[in-house]
């Protein structure tokens, strides 16, 4: 299932693509964008993951890196039955996490450093157990190739904008900036509602539930949605906000709300993850603490 919604997905996005190019530059334009669509597929799906970990600026540490960190994934990746993810980080002050990678061989797991900063260890637990829920589930390949070739869309968008204006009073020039700004308003918006489609919000909530029978402690989670949840509000991430395609990767919505980048958030409403895993951990009362952590 998962290969054929990214089957789809690639589809609709492609075509997008074509219309594109045959608005900048007619027939040409069309085989040109039918060419740079075919490599773009083979390259997202063999490196999306790659190419999502570079856009949020992500760096790959080691256990002597961050030890405690590290420890957490590589005891939740045991417990869940999956090998060992490489493990990033990145510089930002907002607490936040993804996971990315085509299969479970070759996941990866990133956190900000907000988050190691401002979480327990529980809650650390917790947030990287909903993580590899996404890798167990093998939600991240659709969810990487959406980001990337969602982002390429936008791109080319604003490339068409750009290059019009840099041409100055040239007719044709102008005529293409024109189209360029056209296509940035009406493209965007169609490739996050493809983004949408492809995404279920029902995702986060299944691994939410996965996640918390890792980790062994649904509250765990739950406390740290809530911290997140209130901090993604009061801490921007620039980084998130330059790559608005990327937000649905974030186990919360990184972007601020602002113009058109909300569009891209899949997230369900946090009140309810959060009334989910307080209600499992409810059925689940009088089970031992899971751990240690840290």
């Amino acid at each position: 299932m998962p290969y054929a919604r990214t089957a789809l997905l690639l589809a609709g996005l492609t075509g997008l693509s074509l219309v594109l190019g045959y608005l900048m530059g007619g027939e040409t334009g069309l085989i040109l964008a039918f060419v740079l669509a075919a490599a773009g597929n083979l390259l997202a799906y063999w490196n999306a993951d790659k190419m999502v970990l570079a856009m949020s600026g992500a760096r790959e540490i080691g256990r002597a890196d961050a030890p405690g960190f590290y420890g957490i994934v590589e005891q939740l990746a045991h417990r869940a039955g999956l090998p060992m993810p490489r493990v990033f980080l990145i510089d930002e002050d907002q607490p936040n996490a993804f996971a990315t990678g085509r299969d479970p061989r070759n996941a990866a797991v990133a956190a900000t450093a907000g988050l190691l900063a401002r979480l327990s260890s529980e809650e650390i637990a917790g947030v990287m157990a909903h993580e590899l829920a996404h890798v167990r589930n093998r939600d991240t390949l659709i969810m990487t190739v959406a980001a990337t070739i969602a982002g390429a869309i936008g791109m080319l968008a604003h490339f068409a904008f750009f290059f019009g204006g840099a041409r100055g009073n040239d007719e044709r020039g102008g005529a293409l900036g024109a189209v360029g700004a056209i296509l940035t308003a009406v493209l965007a918006p169609i490739a996050a509602m493809l983004v949408q489609m492809a995404i279920s919000r029902g995702r986060e909530y299944e691994a939410d539930r996965i996640g918390a029978e890792i980790c062994g402690q649904p509250l765990w989670l739950a406390s740290a949605l809530a911290k997140l949840d209130q901090a993604a509000h009061a801490v921007p991430n620039p980084t998130a906000e330059h790559n608005p395609a990327t937000a649905h990767l974030y186990i919360v919505n990184p972007l601020s709300g602002q113009g058109m980048d909300n569009l891209f958030s899949t997230h369900p409403s946090m009140e309810n993850r959060i009334q989910r895993l307080e209600a499992m951990a409810n059925r689940r009362d009088g089970d031992p603490p899971a751990g240690p952590w840290g």
